[in-house]
């Protein structure tokens, strides 16, 4: 593994493309959370021509459904899901300027595919460790779909979030 590189978002297709699976990479910047209910509704929203609710140009999506928060945090445990849920909306939401996921496990094709040719990656991080992976996040606000509770969408600021680069822009995997 590489010495450890800093994203923050937005990221350009050049911060994408200088990351190797394999590589760790440290998140500094406003991630937001969505699963796969959030996911269907971002695309229904992009089929029907509507504004999305965050920018997606350069920006990080983190498959989590955060517990809620105990009296004096910002957030509950905020660890993973697994990315495959997302499988069948993911390569509309790259289309449209997404530049990374973070999840856990394996992507289909079609994702690796269109994270090779729209310039994206894949992130991992560890399945199992929500409440150490929450305090990389100094804020947490609900900005779409409260219906949802749990998996709404929610904007994060995040410090020096770990992860590491699963599937690369160059059809490159950790994975074998």
């Amino acid at each position: 593994m590489s010495k450890a590189k800093k994203l923050q978002p937005p990221l350009s297709e050049a911060d994408i493309r200088s990351v190797r699976a394999g590589d760790e990479v440290f998140i500094t910047g406003v991630i937001y959370t969505a699963r796969d209910m959030a996911h269907k509704r971002l695309c229904q929203a992009i089929d029907a021509g509507e504004k999305l609710p965050f920018p997606l140009q350069g920006a990080i999506i983190y498959f989590v459904g955060p517990s809620p928060a105990r009296p004096g945090r910002i957030i509950g445990a905020a660890g993973p899901t697994t990315s495959e849920r997302m499988d069948d909306f993911t390569p509309k939401l790259i289309s449209h300027g997404l530049r990374a996921m973070i999840g856990k496990g394996y992507r289909a094709d079609k994702v690796r595919g269109a994270l090779k040719r729209h310039g994206a990656v894949h992130l991992s991080t560890v399945g199992g460790a929500g409440a150490l992976l929450s305090k990389y996040i100094i804020s947490a606000e609900v900005i779409a779909y409260e219906d949802l509770k749990t998996e709404a969408i929610r904007k994060l600021h995040v410090v020096d979030f770990p992860a590491i680069v699963a599937y690369d822009a160059h059809g490159n995997t950790i994975y074998k």
